[in-house]
């Protein structure tokens, strides 16, 4: 018994010791608990909407105030083409499009029903599909409280007064296969440019190696360099073997341009590879950069809108969104593999990127050569 005692005595002064791992052991779980049950919701409202109403009525006030008040969706924008509804749609502004005829109101005076057309951005099936079903809903509870209206003044309709007709753009079956997969390339890169990152360098320092290449005729910006390389080689494999995954075995469509998602893509990295060389300032042992590694990955995987819409999060959980790079890159991934959309479409999502990246970067790199020294 007094052996047990012993040993457990030593662990716990080697705990005490380690404050960084302790601290991350205790309170990461209860973190991590918290932003996602606080963070993760299906039920998806305020989606963003733009609207070219070519009546400009009354009675297409109040069809659009139906719209609005029903809480799902958010009427943004306001179009004065159709190019711009697809214009909105493809920069990933909106998610939903409104379309109202020109003679709206006369061909509801005349009992025609008026067609309103709907079209939804489905790259996103779980937006997707609360968006059709919340418009056909309002198109059928727009119809009765018009025949309500109506009752007594003329005969009873056989067609519902209005013919709201929805289209469903870029993943018109809404296979959940077709949005997840090109989005997991950008969580693998993040992965991979992170946590073999920091663990390489943290490996060298556990292993005593890493003074031994400081005190070398090698400079610090090819030890840097040497580092990254590697690493940025292996994270474009594993992207172009999951590209061909996604074409051939799941059928993903790759509509746009691969060099462009190449070459964004080497943005991205930049960003997740100075957050691996920041990790690895911190750290001093491989599970202690594994843990800061899982720290800084996990939230973004579930935050950014990889596996659930940022529109269906709370506000402080969509602004914490707008800090994490890959929100932004899975943007640029769909927008390029599902949309087709060149870099005029992309720029609000490169330009984030740009500055993340170019100031974790360098900060990253600052840190390591201080540590080194």
């Amino acid at each position: 018994m007094g052996r047990l005692l012993g040993i457990i005595r030593k662990e716990f002064i080697h705990l005490r010791r380690d404050a960084l791992a302790l601290t991350l052991a205790l309170f990461v779980p209860v973190v991590m608990l918290f932003i996602f049950g606080y963070a993760i919701n299906t039920d998806v409202k305020h989606i963003p909407t733009a609207v070219w109403d070519q009546s400009g009525d009354v009675e297409t006030a109040k069809l659009l105030e139906a719209f609005s008040n029903s809480q799902y969706f958010d009427l943004k924008y306001r179009a004065r083409s159709f190019a711009e509804i697809s214009g909105f749609l493809d920069r990933g502004k909106a998610k939903v499009g409104i379309v109202i005829p020109p003679d709206f109101a006369q061909r509801l005076a005349n009992r025609q029903a008026p067609a309103i057309q709907v079209v939804v951005d489905a790259s996103d099936p779980m937006v997707a599909t609360s968006a059709v079903n919340s418009a056909n809903a309002l198109g059928q509870a727009r119809s009765l409280e018009i025949l309500i209206e109506n009752v007594g003044r003329s005969s009873i309709r056989a067609t519902p007064p209005l013919d709201v007709r929805v289209r469903a753009w870029y993943n018109p079956d809404l296979e959940s296969a077709i949005f997840i997969v090109p989005g997991l390339i950008g969580a693998l890169l993040m992965q991979t440019t992170i946590t073999v990152m920091a663990a390489a360098i943290v490996r060298e320092r556990e292993r005593g190696t890493l003074e031994a290449l400081v005190v070398s005729p090698i400079r610090r910006w090819e030890l840097i360099l040497g580092k990254i390389l590697p690493n940025l080689l292996v994270a474009y494999g594993q992207m172009t073997l999951a590209l061909v995954v996604a074409y051939y075995i799941f059928h993903v469509p790759i509509r746009g341009s691969l060099l462009l998602l190449y070459l964004l893509s080497l943005l991205f990295m930049t960003g997740t590879l100075g957050i691996g060389i920041f990790i690895s300032t911190m750290s001093r042992t491989i599970p202690q950069a594994m843990q800061l590694s899982f720290l800084a990955v996990l939230p973004s995987i579930y935050l950014s809108g990889l596996l659930f819409p940022i529109e269906g999060m709370p506000e402080p959980a969509q602004w914490l969104s707008a800090v994490i790079p890959l929100t932004y890159y899975l943007r640029i991934v769909r927008g390029i593999i599902l949309k087709g959309v060149g870099i005029d479409y992309l720029w609000g999502q490169v330009i984030p990127l740009l500055i993340f990246g170019a100031v974790i970067f360098t900060l990253s790199v600052l840190r390591f050569r201080k540590s080194l020294d």
